[in-house]
């Protein structure tokens, strides 16, 4: 377990859930969770799915300010074996959120690892 949890998302959908109080991610209508990562996991789902994009944020969430389960699950089967990912089944609460920093991708469009 980690003390912070982190969610990447597009810039303009963080300004979203800021007017609306919490993130309402696509992943939650399709799967029933939002996903989450620790710090040391958090370049897997950003290569895989936002490679290249410059307008993500890191969102750290304080996973004690949440008031929906969160379960660590295994990821897709590209990921090791026996990492699991943390999944929020509820909306995430923009007061749970503690920092929003950029995560950009270096000069060959890859984040690195934190």
């Amino acid at each position: 377990m980690t003390d912070t949890l982190l969610h990447l998302c597009p810039r303009d959908e963080w300004d979203r859930a800021r007017d609306a109080g919490a993130l309402t991610p696509l992943s939650l209508s399709e799967t029933g969770f939002v996903h989450l990562s620790t710090p040391a996991q958090v370049h897997l789902p950003a290569n895989r799915l936002f490679a290249g994009r410059t307008d993500l944020l890191l969102l750290h969430v304080d996973p004690s300010a949440l008031t929906d389960p969160v379960r660590y699950e295994p990821g897709v089967p590209e990921d090791p074996e026996s990492m699991r990912f943390p999944h929020l089944y509820g909306l995430l609460p923009v007061g749970a959120v503690v920092a929003v920093t950029e995560y950009l991708p270096g000069a060959d469009g890859r984040f690195a690892r934190l």
